[in-house]
């Protein structure tokens, strides 16, 4: 395949076109400096083939830069909102790349998002699963519910007082329980809030 033009487009990327001037692809200013191409050099399939996935990784790991500019992403979670717009291979070469360039540390946003949930009253189960339903590490998930553990018991408590007094103090126990339980609280941490805030009330003067 002969290279019959070559053209830059408005994007600032380099518009490949073959012998009889169809439109092959598009590719970087990187990659193309760094094949040395230009019109009327022969390359056969697999050198194209090979300098389209180049020109895709270079892409690949473009996107990612601006996805980690904006927030931290874990690895998988990258990994996969890169996929939706690159293939299998680029995606994982852009992974790879933050990785190397040390942009992606799983355990630190492990931490960091375990902290965030906790800052919100979720409850250790819901905590822990939804650091899963990022793809992270059981070792990585399992670190960070050892650090932010005794705060799921003050969520716990902080959410009784503020969404279950009034049911306490009408005598609705077991239902307050229930529902911390679907919440995903332990029904240790779900009885010693209630326990604790139930001895608030009483000392309050209510009777249930």
């Amino acid at each position: 395949m002969r290279l019959s033009k070559i053209t830059e487009t408005k994007k600032g990327r380099m518009a490949l076109f073959g012998e009889a001037d169809e439109f092959l692809f598009s590719v970087d200013a990187e990659t193309y400096y760094k094949y040395g191409l230009r019109e009327g050099c022969e390359l056969d399939a697999a050198a194209l083939a090979g300098l389209q996935a180049a020109s895709e990784t270079r892409r690949a790991k473009d996107k990612a830069l601006g996805y980690l500019a904006l927030r931290s992403y874990g690895s998988q979670e990258l990994y996969e909102k890169l996929c939706m717009k690159f293939d299998t291979p680029s995606s994982a070469a852009a992974v790879a790349e933050m990785q190397r360039l040390g942009l992606l540390d799983d355990a630190a946003f492990a931490r960091a998002r375990a902290r965030h949930l906790a800052g919100q009253n979720k409850s250790a189960r819901e905590i822990e699963r939804r650091l899963g339903l990022l793809g992270l590490g059981a070792e990585d998930i399992s670190a960070a519910m050892e650090e932010i553990l005794p705060q799921s018991e003050a969520a716990c408590l902080a959410v009784v007082e503020k969404h279950y007094r009034a049911k306490l103090a009408a005598g609705q126990r077991e239902k307050v329980l229930a529902a911390l339980a679907r919440r995903g609280f332990s029904y240790g941490e779900a009885k010693a809030a209630v326990n604790e805030v139930l001895a608030q009330l009483e000392e309050e003067g209510c009777d249930f």
